[in-house]
């Protein structure tokens, strides 16, 4: 038990090639698969269309979606023979979202750099090959990068996702881009070729780039923030226009804007207690707004945290003395 525990707790994974896959119950993996392919409440998607989504043959997921309709996860539209999300997921969804003063927080972080850089800034956690946008922010004057909250991007080819990796011990970080190469196969082979320069420029600048791998007209930078709350990584991330920001202005300009907000979020993931979803942040202190930003904080919820701001820390080191890069 002790060293499944062990194996479950190394930054949130349990990675196949660390442990092997015996002890993983794969029809609970893959109704999570399931869930996986419907990416909003209004999705309406066939056995024939999960299935391919999910790379399972038809008939695993056709006990699957029965299964979990009769658990209330899935609706059956019996007039277009399809699934949309169910009842019961969207009341477990909604309930972890109730008390959102940590994410209000996180988000006029963000909302103070969209208003220096006319770009996409986000909040992502990671889920299997991609990262999901918890909270945004996006200046007046953006173009070219609309992701919003629960928008999901792939991992191999983002600057959110190469931060996320880089960061990962490395172990724990080639095992999943080994499962990677099983399951999505080339699409991880970009990743997988910078994975070293992205850990050596991680280590001694503490963000990463990528200019033009998810889009040629897209460049972005990401800075990688461990949470004690979940275990493993969450990332700070922003999109902004290639013919605007170039790879040297991305560094110059944009880098030292997103060091402060990924030491300015780290301060709030350390000051909250349990989950990021619920509210216990009563009489916790606020860490001040970045440099240069004299915006004054104003939100029903956070009277009592502004009251007690304490002096910012420095944003955790990605070689931690604890294991973590």
């Amino acid at each position: 038990m002790g060293r499944r525990s062990e194996r479950l707790s190394k930054q949130g994974m349990l990675a196949g090639d660390l442990s092997g896959e015996g002890d993983v119950i794969q029809v609970v993996s893959r109704a999570f698969d399931v869930l996986r392919c419907f990416e909003s409440h209004e999705a309406r998607l066939g056995n024939l269309e999960i299935s391919s989504r999910c790379g399972l043959p038809r008939s695993t997921v056709s006990r699957l979606t029965h299964t979990l309709t009769r658990m209330g996860q899935l609706v059956y539209l019996p007039r277009d023979q399809k699934y949309r999300i169910g009842p019961s997921a969207v009341a477990m969804s909604t309930s972890m979202m109730k008390g959102l003063q940590l994410r209000n927080l996180i988000r006029l972080r963000l909302q103070d750099v969209a208003e220096q850089l006319p770009g996409t800034v986000g909040f992502v956690i990671p889920d299997r090959f991609h990262l999901v946008y918890l909270e945004f922010a996006r200046a007046a004057n953006a173009l070219g990068l609309h992701e919003g909250t629960g928008s999901r991007i792939s991992m191999t080819s983002t600057a959110a996702g190469f931060a996320y990796t880089a960061a990962l011990d490395a172990d724990v970080g080639n095992a999943l881009i080994a499962e990677m190469e099983r399951e999505i196969g080339d699409r991880a082979a970009l990743l997988k070729s910078r994975i070293e320069d992205n850990r050596r420029h991680l280590g001694q600048h503490g963000y990463v780039v990528a200019c033009g791998t998810w889009s040629p007209h897209i460049n972005g930078l990401a800075v990688p923030i461990w949470s004690p709350q979940y275990q493993t990584y969450v990332v700070a991330t922003i999109g902004l226009l290639a013919a605007m920001f170039d790879e040297n202005r991305l560094h110059r300009e944009v880098a030292p804007h997103m060091l402060g907000l990924g030491a300015a979020i780290g301060s709030l993931l350390e000051g909250a207690e349990g989950d990021i979803f619920v509210n216990r942040l009563e009489g916790k202190a606020l860490p001040p707004p970045t440099p240069n930003n004299n915006k004054i904080i104003k939100t029903e919820d956070a009277n009592e945290l502004e009251a007690g701001t304490r002096r910012p820390r420095p944003a955790r080191s990605v070689r931690a003395r604890d294991g973590r890069r």
